[in-house]
């Protein structure tokens, strides 16, 4: 298992990419995989194949509008871990002892 983050962003496109980060958004949440929208990348917990296979998804959707796309991506593999994109948070809470805001 693993957590990616990762932000899909058109060079080229106007001041404004939403329209382009909805249309990614909405293959992310129609992949079944669990995810977290931030306002700076989506995070994405899954198998790698299909974390990866998703956000090639992604790529594959802007690609034909868009001549030219800035990837960035993150990726925290840990063997046999589920649950992160909660637990990590937690575990830092749990340490802190008091809720943290999360995005």
């Amino acid at each position: 298992m693993l957590l990616c983050e990762f932000s899909m962003t058109p060079i080229g496109q106007g001041e404004s990419v939403s329209k382009y980060v909805a249309r990614c958004v909405d293959i992310v949440d129609k992949s079944g995989l669990e995810y977290k929208l931030t306002p700076m990348g989506t995070i994405i917990e899954g198998e790698w194949d299909d974390v990866f296979n998703t956000i090639k998804k992604c790529f594959e959707a802007l690609k034909d509008e868009c001549n030219r796309i800035s990837i960035t991506i993150k990726v925290d593999y840990r063997k046999g871990r589920v649950g992160a994109l909660e637990s990590k948070v937690k575990s830092v809470e749990e340490k802190l002892g008091r809720s943290v805001k999360k995005g």
